[in-house]
């Protein structure tokens, strides 16, 4: 019986929902709550729905800028229609719709990295949990500043104004306060000051069961300098008397060494793996285009990319100048030759030397591969939402 992909309407995503519990085994909640805001996908058989997912439509920031961006999320196949590549067939029928509204990226989170990997998604960062003794984060000596509890309008201006130095986190709409409010119940926000000025520092945590009591979860860490880090900590650490252990969720602390470096010696830090986020740029013209760039960078790079099916690559020019990038198609020789893959990693800077982008499979010039990276390795990748 022949399968159809189609736009579901209410009544099919109420079906939709009730295979994704059947799928997963458990709720996923998203499925409802994103659905006002979502293009919402599912395939039908015979008149049942037996797959589908949503997008999202929601910049990411790359270089300072923001581009359009398209979040895959919720997807499923039924039990009984795996193994027939179907998931493969669903989702690029689900990013060309959001391609044709305007996205010139694709990012998702899934646990089959090496099924997407094949589609041409790859992974710009490793990701990671933290969990650590509430108590190790007591710091007598941490700067003083005014902690006001709340969301405003100025923790929304600073949270945007910190995205932008990474690549990719979200360009947040309208609709995500509430959304994370229906997801986390117990959801706080307060904001970090010096004085009465301008916040440094937003934090939301929620408080959760957990079998041994309670614990506190991280679900957003911006911090403008080290003061108001150090203050955000020590916040968290006053709740030692009650709440045993804090999480900082995967997406709840930008990539460094911000825990590690401040907990030397404690012995109590743990560290969790989970699937990394993916990105796949799905036009790679306009995604050079659209990012901001290094003002000083000024060169041409002739530079080969493979296709995704590995069988042909392209020629380009890379022109960055001014701030501004473009990447043309030329005859000219390539210096460096790269994958789709190998293109979103870099995109992101998610390369920070040119040996680790060798031992990625890059191929090319050394001197021609440093010059490369050096003009997206300014930001580092993080994306600061889990959907």
């Amino acid at each position: 019986m022949d399968l159809e992909i189609i736009e579901a309407d209410d009544g099919q995503w109420a079906e939709y929902d009730a295979l994704t519990r059947r799928a997963y085994g458990q709720p996923v909640s998203d499925v409802v709550r994103l659905a006002p805001y979502a293009d919402r996908r599912v395939v039908v058989r015979g008149g049942q729905v037996v797959a589908g997912g949503m997008g999202l439509l929601v910049p990411q920031w790359v270089g300072g800028r923001p581009v359009p961006a398209a979040s895959m999320g919720c997807g499923c196949v039924a039990p009984e229609e795996r193994g027939g590549r179907l998931a493969g067939r669903l989702v690029e029928d689900r990013v060309r719709v959001l391609q044709d509204k305007g996205a010139v990226l694709a990012t998702l989170w899934t646990a089959a990295n090496g099924y997407v990997r094949r589609l041409g998604w790859e992974a710009p960062a490793q990701v990671f949990s933290w969990t650590v003794p509430t108590a190790a984060l007591k710091r007598p000596d941490a700067d003083t500043l005014d902690i006001a509890h709340g969301d405003t309008t100025q923790l929304a201006e600073l949270r945007d104004r910190l995205s932008a130095q990474w690549n990719g986190p979200w360009q947040r709409p309208a609709w995500w306060t509430t959304w994370q409010q229906d997801v986390h119940p117990t959801l706080e926000t307060y904001a970090f000051s010096d004085h009465g000025r301008n916040p440094t520092g937003a934090l939301a945590v929620a408080i959760e069961r957990t079998p041994g009591g309670r614990q506190l979860v991280v679900q957003d860490f911006w911090a403008a300098d080290a003061a108001a880090a150090n203050a955000m900590l020590a916040f968290l650490g006053r709740h030692h008397a009650r709440i045993p252990t804090v999480t900082f969720e995967r997406t709840g602390l930008p990539p460094g060494l911000l825990l590690p470096s401040r907990l030397a010696g404690v012995g109590a830090l743990t560290a969790t793996s989970w699937h990394p986020w993916m990105l796949r740029v799905l036009d790679l013209t306009r995604a050079v285009q659209l990012r901001g760039w290094p003002k000083e960078a000024d060169f041409d790079l002739p530079m080969a990319v493979v296709t995704e099916d590995g069988r042909a690559a392209a020629r380009y020019s890379l022109c960055v100048s001014g701030g501004e990038g473009e990447l043309k198609t030329t005859g000219r020789e390539p210096q460096l030759t790269i994958n789709r893959g190998q293109f979103a990693v870099w995109y992101a800077g998610g390369y920070r030397s040119a040996a680790a982008a060798l031992q990625a499979g890059v191929q090319g010039d050394p001197q021609a591969l440093t010059r490369l990276l050096g003009v997206t390795a300014e930001r580092e990748p993080w994306l600061a939402d889990h959907f």
